[in-house]
């Protein structure tokens, strides 16, 4: 790419050269040979094709359940959140070792040990996670959370995600019950029926969250 002095404005393309506007300033440089047909027959494009139909993969699944949780993660205040997400998701991808290169896949990722802990891991911007705070129990009909210090809270809310990583799209189950200083197991009923459920968790002090993420 390099810059160019001209008496008139030039945009467009002329033989092998492409003229445009980059920040104010005309630059001009020689067409590639990248064009959509190459791209999806050119054996030469096959990594690239991979690396990119997972990536679509992976950002949509992150945008679905960050959709989802919408109402409580617009207060983690971390504007590149949706990024780090991202790279969660890319990683529980990457646990998919089953699946041929370019069609990994994140729910079979979630199938495998360890999944769970690079949820439970993840920080929401400024507010803690719940990693040594709470323990969820599955249950047959529900789940138990377990509290460790249930008298740094009052409130306690859990939402169970039953996500479609086909369409998609994401359902959602949420209940808030109180909470009483000297009881440590809640119990919560099974509202979904999806097999592979996602469950997040939120503690609240005087209307304020403070612990939150997936249990």
């Amino acid at each position: 790419m390099a810059t160019y002095k001209s008496m008139i404005e030039i945009r467009g393309s002329i033989d092998n050269l492409v003229f445009y506007t980059l920040n104010g300033i005309p630059v001009v440089r020689k067409k590639s040979g990248f064009n959509k047909d190459a791209y999806a027959n050119n054996p030469k494009y096959a990594k690239v094709r991979e690396n990119s139909s997972e990536f679509g993969h992976c950002s949509k699944s992150g945008k679905m359940i960050r959709v989802a949780l919408h109402q409580y993660l617009s207060e983690c205040g971390d504007r590149y959140m949706y990024q780090k997400f991202a790279q969660v998701m890319t990683r529980i991808k990457n646990l998919d070792k089953h699946s041929a290169r370019g069609s990994r896949k994140i729910p079979v990722g979630l199938g495998v040990a360890g999944a769970e802990v690079l949820l439970q891991q993840f920080v929401f911007g400024a507010i803690p996670n719940l990693m040594g705070t709470a323990i969820l129990n599955k249950e047959l009909f529900g789940a138990e959370i377990r509290l460790a210090h249930p008298t740094n809270f009052d409130e306690i809310t859990l939402l169970t995600l039953a996500p479609d990583f086909e369409n998609y799209h994401c359902q959602l189950s949420e209940e808030t019950q109180n909470i009483k200083p000297k009881k440590t197991a809640y119990s919560f009923a099974k509202t979904l029926e999806q097999e592979n459920l996602l469950y997040f968790l939120v503690l609240k002090k005087d209307g304020k969250i403070m612990a939150m993420g997936f249990v």
